[in-house]
């Protein structure tokens, strides 16, 4: 355990904050790599200061295993008892910013990659490791859109998210968008002579309530989930500049959570439509109204099937019966969208995941550890 806690610690030190530059720590990943004689493939994202890391250990020509995780983090935010990017340990605990979300999996990897590069594999074992994943999945899609040119397609990919060492079948997709309602300013003692974008932006909050509640009465439904049903929300809302000043803009963001079988889009597709009906009239009558619509983050359900047979592997090598879904989302569903059986496995428990003084527990790293070396074990 003391490799995996060393790595972890070094992985912490690196603050690689979702949405900046992570050339230092994708660089500390391809240095380790290297010193085991293992060739990595670092893949610069479109905003050109980020990248993902790819790297094979066995033979690339036939089908294999990947080990999926991301190397970004949330930002650390107040409340911490320590310096959140140097890895302390209490007890028998280890506290830093990302050591369960999802750098404890990334240091469990790197921990073994000498027991990989050492044993005799019949298939190989692949380390995919993204950026920007706590922003919507961003980088992964760059890395799997690249796979046909680095590696057979893959049999199955474990996504090291914590899930306390359970495989984990499903989980909901996701879009995210924000709107921007735009009216005509004016003087508060002349409402009539303006177009509050406040009042039209509540009107659009109202719509999106009463579409969750649709969902909630009228699914789709699986049973698996709680709720049982898609979610929609709105997370932010913002506008104005003086009690007497009309607003002549508002902004506001919300988030649909779709159950498996249900494309996101459709959802962020049928609020347009309800938005296009609240508009449309006030435009006819004259209004100054528009609202303009952007996607922030968009990721598909995991649906793994029951009788997969990457859930009884998955089982086989964590010792663990498989969870038929989580509420949180990865991004396993985009690896199986483009045909590789997913899965998500990994140390530690979610509920540290976003908090101050994040932790995994030291026998959180040595339970990863050893499934991993069942995973060699398999491939050889």
């Amino acid at each position: 355990m003391t490799d995996a806690a060393a790595l972890l610690s070094d992985l912490v030190a690196i603050p690689s904050v979702c949405r900046t530059p992570n050339g230092g720590i994708v660089a500390l990943v391809r240095d380790h790599l290297a010193r085991h004689g293992v060739e990595a493939a670092v893949l610069p994202g479109p905003e050109g200061d980020r990248a993902n890391l790819f790297a094979t250990i066995g033979p690339r020509d036939v089908p294999g295993i990947v080990l999926s995780g991301h190397l970004d983090v949330v930002p650390a935010g107040e409340g911490w008892t320590g310096d959140p990017f140097a890895l302390r340990r209490m007890g028998d605990r280890l506290v830093g910013r990302g050591a369960v979300d999802m750098k404890g999996f990334v240091a469990c990897m790197l921990a073994l990659v000498p027991e990989m590069v050492a044993a005799p594999l019949r298939r190989p074992i692949h380390l995919a490791l993204s950026y920007d994943e706590e922003v919507g999945c961003v980088g992964v899609r760059h890395m799997i859109a690249r796979l046909p040119e680095l590696c057979a397609t893959p049999l199955g990919c474990i996504v090291g998210e914590p899930s306390e060492m359970r495989p984990v079948l499903r989980h909901k997709g996701k879009v995210a968008g924000r709107l921007t309602v735009r009216g005509r300013a004016g003087h508060s003692s002349r409402p009539d002579l303006a177009d509050n974008a406040v009042h039209l932006a509540a009107d659009i909050v109202g719509l999106v309530r009463a579409t969750h509640e649709r969902f909630l009465r009228e699914g789709p439904f699986h049973p698996l989930f709680e709720p049982a049903s898609s979610t929609l929300q709105v997370g932010v809302i913002a506008g104005g500049t003086g009690v007497n000043v009309v607003p002549d803009t508002c902004r506001v963001e919300w988030e649909a959570r779709a159950v498996p079988g249900t494309d996101p889009m459709t959802v962020h597709d049928a609020l347009q439509a309800g938005i296009a009906d609240l508009v449309a009239p006030l435009q006819a009558a004259g209004r100054a109204v528009a609202v303009e619509s952007e996607i922030l983050s968009l990721y598909p359900a995991l649906d793994l099937a029951d009788d997969a047979p990457l859930r009884g592997l998955a089982e086989a090598w964590s010792g663990h019966a498989a969870l038929g879904a989580v509420s949180y989302g990865t991004e396993a569903g985009l690896f199986q969208a483009a045909g590789i059986p997913s899965i998500i496995c990994g140390p530690g428990r979610i509920a540290e995941a976003h908090r101050p003084d994040e932790s995994i527990g030291l026998a959180d790293l040595e339970a990863c550890c050893a499934m991993l070396r069942r995973v060699i074990a398999d491939q050889a």
